[in-house]
C-alpha cells in the first residue's frame, strides 16, 4: 500500500498530508496549490525545501504533533545537567532547540559510558553562509565539546548539483568555501570527519551500499509520498534521500567506527530535515548488513533534535536566501554592513510612535533583533531584562536595535578572525579519509554462509 495512504500515529512512518497540510498530487509540488482541489483550513507547510506559516508564525506544538516527535521538556535539560555536570546550551534553555527523538536514549548510554556519534549537514549552495547557518553546527559543536564524540559533517554538494543550475565543479567548490566557516565553528580535528559527496562517496564502498540498502528498502511510491516527487522530477532527486539517510549509521565509515555497525547516532538539524530521518528510522530495522552484533533487529534508528527556525530580518513571515543579501546578515558582511541592516530591515515589534510606545510597550515575540538576541546573546539574565523593558515601553526600537547590532559584530568579527585560520590546506585536513583520536573494537567476525550439503547418489546398491 502506498504510504500515502496509511494511517499512522507515529512519527517513524511519513505522510505527505501531515507533512505538507494537502491532498497528495503526483503533479503539484508542496506548497503549489495550483490544480489542487480546495484543502481544509490551511496548516504550515513544513518540508525540506519550503517552509510557509499559515499565519503570523509557525506553531511548533503543532509540528510536534503532527510528526510525531517530543518536546524537550525541563525534566530532559535537567537529566542532562546532572548527568554532564555542565549548563544546557541557551539553544535548549530558551527552547531554540524545542523536539527531539530518543534523546533520552542518547543520555542513557552517556550515563552507561557506552558511545555515539554525532551528524550534522550543509547544502552549501552559495559562496557565503549566514547566521542561520550557524544554529546547527554552534549547537553541534556544544555536543561534541559536552560529550567527547566523534563527528561527522556531510556537504551535500551533490544534491545541489541536482536542484540549482550549478556545474558539478561549482558545487565541489562551494563545498570546499563553506567549509571553512564550518571549520572557524571550533570543532576539533581530532574528533572531527567533514566530508563532501562529491568526493567520499566514489572512495568509499561502505557508505554505496548502505546507500544501495536503503534505496532498496524504499520503493518509488513511499518516496513521492514523503517528498512530494513529480514525474518531471529528475531521477537523481528521487534517490538523493538515501544519501542523506546513510551517514546515520556507523557503518557508512569503517575508517572511524572500525567497521562497527551499530554506533548510535545523533543529529542535530532544523525541524525541516525530519523527513529524511523519519524516512531513516522506518527503513533502520529492515536494513541488516553482515557484521551486525548477535541478535541485533537491523541497524539502529538515528536519535535527532530539533531546532526553530531562524527569522529572516523582515519577519518569519520571509523567507531567508542566500541569494537575497537583505533577509539576512551573513558571515562575510562587515561591522557597518550589519548596522545597515539592522536598521533598516529587521522587523519591529514596536509601536507607531514614541509615545504610543511608551504607553503600550513593544512585542518581542515579533521583532526580529530581540529575536536575534534571544539566538546569539549568551546573559539569560541580561537577555530576561532587555525583554521585559521592551514589553513595558521602557525600551525603545532603536535601542534594542543598537544591543542587537552590537552582538551581531562582535559575533561576526570572531567568527572571520578564526576562518582566516581555515586555509585550504585546513580544509583538506578535515576532508581526509582517516581515523578519529576515538579506539572503537574489533566489530564481530562474519560468519561465511557454508554451501548446500550434497545429496548423495545412487540407489539400494550404494546403502550400506
Amino acid at each position: 500500500m502506498d504510504i500515502y495512504n496509511q494511517v499512522t500515529a507515529q512519527g517513524d512512518k511519513i505522510e505527505y498530508k501531515s507533512q505538507t497540510g494537502q491532498e497528495y498530487n503526483k503533479d503539484v509540488l508542496p506548497g503549489d496549490s495550483s490544480g489542487a482541489p480546495a484543502a481544509a483550513p490551511k496548516q504550515d507547510l513544513v518540508t525540506p525545501w519550503d517552509v510557509e506559516a499559515a499565519d503570523d508564525e509557525i506553531d511548533y506544538d503543532k509540528l510536534i504533533e503532527r510528526f510525531g516527535s517530543s518536546p524537550i521538556t525541563p525534566e530532559l535539560l535537567e537529566r542532562c545537567e546532572r548527568l554532564t555536570g555542565k549548563k544546557v546550551h541557551r539553544f535548549l534553555r530558551r527552547g531554540i532547540f524545542f523536539s527531539h527523538r530518543e534523546f533520552e536514549q542518547i543520555l542513557d548510554l552517556y550515563e552507561q559510558k557506552k558511545p555515539f556519534y554525532l551528524y550534522t549537514g550543509r547544502g552549501p549552495s552559495s559562496q557565503a553562509m549566514h547566521l542561520g547557518h550557524l544554529v546547527p553546527f554552534i549547537m553541534t559543536k556544544w555536543l561534541q565539546d559536552t560529550f567527547d564524540v566523534p563527528l561527522v559533517i556531510q556537504l551535500t554538494d551533490d544534491e545541489k548539483f541536482l536542484w540549482k543550475n550549478l556545474e558539478l565543479e561549482e558545487c565541489e567548490q562551494l563545498a570546499k568555501e563553506n567549509s571553512k566557516d564550518i571549520i572557524a565553528c571550533g570543532f576539533d580535528e581530532d574528533k572531527t570527519f567533514i566530508f563532501s559527496d562529491l568526493n567520499y562517496i566514489p572512495s568509499s564502498k561502505a557508505f554505496y551500499w548502505n546507500m544501495k540498502r536503503i534505496e532498496k528498502s524504499v520503493n518509488y511510491n513511499q518516496i513521492k509520498g514523503i517528498f512530494g516527487f513529480g514525474d518531471s522530477d529528475a531521477m537523481g532527486k528521487i534517490s538523493f534521500p538515501a544519501i542523506q539517510a546513510a551517514p546515520s549509521f556507523s557503518g557508512s565509515f569503517p575508517q572511524i567506527f572500525n567497521g562497527n555497525l551499530d554506533v548510535p547516532c545523533l543529529i542535530p538539524c532544523a525541524i525541516d530535515q525530519d523527513p529524511y530521518f523519519r524516512m531513516t528510522r522506518d527503513v533502520a530495522p529492515k536494513l541488516k548488513p553482515p557484521g551486525l552484533p548477535k541478535g541485533a533487529k537491523g541497524l539502529r534508528k538515528p536519535a535527532l533534535l530539533h531546532s526553530v527556525f531562524f527569522p529572516a530580518l523582515q519577519g518569519s513571515k520571509t523567507k531567508m536566501s542566500a541569494s537575497d543579501a537583505t533577509t539576512s546578515i551573513f558571515l562575510t558582511d562587515t561591522p557597518n554592513e550589519i548596522k545597515k541592516k539592522i536598521n533598516k530591515y529587521a522587523f519591529s515589534g514596536g509601536q507607531v510612535d514614541v509615545e504610543t510606545h511608551r504607553k503600550l510597550g513593544g512585542n518581542p515575540d515579533i521583532d526580529t533583533s530581540f529575536q536575534y538576541l534571544k539566538f546569539f546573546l549568551e546573559d539569560d539574565e541580561e537577555l530576561a531584562q532587555i525583554e521585559k523593558d521592551y514589553r513595558a515601553g521602557n525600551l525603545l526600537t532603536g535601542e534594542i536595535k543598537q544591543k542587537c547590532i552590537a552582538c551581531l559584530q562582535e559575533l561576526v568579527k570572531e567568527h572571520q578572525e578564526r576562518r582566516v585560520n581555515a586555509t585550504p590546506e585546513k580544509v583538506q585536513d578535515y576532508w581526509a579519509i582517516r581515523k578519529l583520536k576515538y579506539d572503537f573494537p574489533d566489530p564481530p567476525k562474519i560468519e561465511e554462509k557454508s554451501g548446500k550439503k550434497e545429496k548423495k547418489r545412487g540407489g539400494a546398491k550404494n546403502q550400506k
